[in-house]
């Protein structure tokens, strides 16, 4: 196993960046008189070679900046290796390091103004085409996945179609409910009113963790675009109800779902969730108006989990966008790296159960993604504590395909402005690609 090597420097005078001029602007939208990020543009490295952060008063701070600052570096999130404190000179200071290998690196800055302790997080990829996934398929997880799908075909596509008012003139709505193993496809659907037989492309939203409706705007814009539009909720719910009813799921049985069943493959929450994906994408191609070849699947989060198991179970798919995707490399600790949320096994467990070990491989987007024969863009936030940024690229390296990334150098787990607008050109794209 190759080794981290961290190092700090002391503190120096810092020319200006672009990538720092860049951080400085975005960190002067918020009060803290601190920012830290790496000092290259775009904030790549080659593994072995020294790493730069940058840090540095914030001009628009409403308070003054301390004289000393504690950092720590890490391998993306995992206990620091190495730690120490900074002396600002005219504002700035800087700490270095070096890793052997591919990964992200994080420096985090911790400092008190008056009583209270504030921090910020900087990131650096190192190598990131090289991250691998920590573990290979399970030898029978097309075969499990199969089975799978074979239940859920044995169950006979039956929509329910409400009508709702769609609020945008020449787009029709409806609450749609579709019968599946388990909890139903419960979403939003719009179409173009008048639209010709196959001659529309399809999308398939999905969302990110939590309890919540589908969403009817979600289906509606895309709607407005010219696409059959189906949002779904994550669970299986009736859509459009109060919020006390998916707090009250939220805060009672559906509190922990995230981790629920875990110890068997057969009993992963999110085998239900997969299958609606299959069930939903079922709908989209049964209507006459879709093109029968254009059919994209788009989340962020849980969402971008789904877009790539989607991508990965169902060979309609022509198109996903997965942003800052969760449920990637459940097994990171094997190769000494952090995993994705939800993360099933927990940081810096050191004896994981092995029947939990086993199961989750069979949820883990790298395998969905190396699976995937469609082309795909990725978004990744190089700060991001929830869906750590080596455990996106561990799945990304996984697909084999064609392929985007949008790095959001400064973002943590968030799609910000720009990636969001690279998320939605995408899917055009590829909707006049397939024309």
């Amino acid at each position: 196993m190759k080794r981290l090597l961290l190092f700090a420097l002391g503190a120096a005078l810092l020319s200006a960046s672009p990538l720092a001029l860049a951080a400085e602007k975005a960190a002067a939208k918020a009060p803290d008189p601190l920012s830290v990020a790496a000092e290259r543009a775009g904030a790549v490295y080659r593994k072995g070679e020294t790493l730069t952060f940058v840090i540095k008063a914030n001009p628009g701070a409403t308070t003054p900046a301390p004289a000393e600052v504690d950092w720590a570096l890490t391998k993306d999130g995992l206990p620091p290796f190495r730690t120490g404190r900074a002396r600002l000179e005219q504002g700035r200071a800087l700490v270095t390091g070096t890793l052997d290998e591919p990964g992200f690196v994080q420096c985090r800055i911790t400092y008190a103004v008056g009583d209270k302790k504030l921090n910020a997080l900087g990131g650096a990829a190192v190598s990131p085409r090289e991250i691998e996934p920590s573990q290979p398929a399970p030898a029978d997880f097309a075969a499990f996945w199969d089975a799978q799908k074979k239940r859920l075909a044995a169950v006979p596509v039956r929509p329910r179609l409400t009508p709702v008012k769609s609020g945008r003139d020449r787009v029709e709505a409806f609450d749609l409910q579709v019968d599946g193993v388990g909890s139903p496809v419960s979403g939003y659907y719009a179409r173009p009113s008048g639209a010709k037989v196959k001659s529309l492309p399809a999308i398939l939203t999905v969302h990110g963790a939590g309890v919540r409706s589908a969403g009817l705007s979600t289906a509606v814009g895309w709607a407005g675009e010219g696409a059959l539009a189906l949002d779904i909720n994550a669970h299986g719910l009736p859509n459009g109800q109060p919020a006390s009813f998916y707090e009250a799921l939220a805060n009672g049985e559906l509190k922990n779902y995230r981790s629920a069943g875990k110890e068997s493959r057969d009993t992963v929450y999110f085998l239900g969730m997969f299958l609606r994906l299959i069930r939903a994408i079922d709908f989209l191609a049964q209507q006459p108006e879709w093109d029968g070849r254009t059919l994209v699947v788009s989340g962020s989060s849980q969402g971008g989990a789904q877009a790539i198991a989607a991508a990965g179970l169902d060979a309609r798919v022509s198109f996903f966008v997965a942003g800052v995707p969760a449920m990637c490399d459940h097994t990171g600790f094997l190769a000494r790296r952090i995993s994705g949320w939800p993360k099933f096994i927990a940081t810096g467990d050191a004896n994981p159960a092995p029947e939990v070990v086993a199961a989750v491989r069979y949820y883990d987007a790298v395998n969905f993604a190396a699976r995937t024969k469609d082309p795909g863009l990725f978004t990744v936030g190089f700060i991001d504590t929830n869906c750590p940024p080596s455990t996106v690229y561990a799945a990304y390296n996984a697909l084999k395909t064609r392929k985007e990334i949008h790095h959001d150098v400064f973002a943590g787990h968030t799609n910000t402005p720009e990636a969001t607008a690279a998320m939605r050109a995408a899917v055009k794209r590829h909707f006049a690609a397939m024309k």
